[in-house]
Order: C-alpha cells, then structure tokens, then sequence
C-alpha cells in the first residue's frame, strides 16, 4: 500500500471519525460505528478511494 493520505488530512479524518463516533454515542446508535473508517484510514496513511482516483495528499520528498 503506498501512503496516499497526508498529515493535514490524517488530523481532519481522526477528528472527524471521533466527532461521528461521539454523536453515536450520544444518540445510542450503531451508526456512530462508521468513525471506525476515517480513524483507520489516518492511522494506516492509506484510502482505497483515493487510489481509485489516483489522488493523494501525501507531500512527496
């Protein structure tokens, strides 16, 4: 898997997914279950859509 995601967008997905995780929380609904998917493509630096588009955020050196 080549890193296709960059910092700022790694910041923007982890608090989002949390934001989502927290409202479904709050509002005792398993929807808040689909946070999982921005916090795990910022930890793994990877999005499979961004690859169908061949986009990426990542800064290259």
């Amino acid at each position: 898997m080549k890193k296709n995601v960059g910092n700022i967008d790694r910041i923007i997905r982890i608090v989002l997914g949390l934001i989502i995780g927290a409202v479904g929380i709050m509002n005792h609904s398993w929807l808040g279950l689909i946070g999982i998917v921005p916090i795990a493509t910022a930890f793994l630096s990877f999005c499979p859509a961004y690859s169908l588009f061949r986009f990426s955020t990542n800064i290259k050196k």
